[in-house]
């Protein structure tokens, strides 16, 4: 089943390579820059999952996600961190602000489709 997946990280080339392993499986796929733009890309919008960097100019990962949960219409959206972070007070962050999944840069297209089957 096609699913509709924000992907949001300030590198284009992490954006592409995420992108093309969505679309190669039968996805659609939104792209935002930044927290910032992710949260202006979603107004009206209903995705599947969302798949986020931490470290990002203007808005950063932790800060999305803990706004992207206040508001109702994407409470329960899931979003995996996708991230070059690998420390677990980041990780616990990341958790505490809604995270519900955590995979470490660089990623195998396999695994990340696999977490993703797992999340939406």
């Amino acid at each position: 089943m096609s699913k509709t997946i924000l992907i949001v990280d300030d590198s284009a080339s992490v954006r592409q390579v995420v992108s093309m392993t969505l679309k190669a499986s039968g996805n659609t796929v939104i792209e935002a820059v930044d927290g910032a733009d992710g949260l202006r890309k979603l107004k009206g919008q209903r995705v599947n999952l969302i798949i986020s960097d931490v470290n990002m100019p203007v808005m950063d990962g932790i800060t999305f996600v803990t706004e992207l949960k206040k508001d109702p219409a994407h409470k329960f959206t899931p979003v995996l961190m996708l991230t070059t972070e690998s420390d677990a007070s980041m990780k616990e962050k990341g958790k505490a602000a809604g995270a519900k999944a955590w995979l470490v840069k660089p990623f195998r297209p396999d695994v990340l489709l696999s977490a993703i089957s797992k999340l939406a």
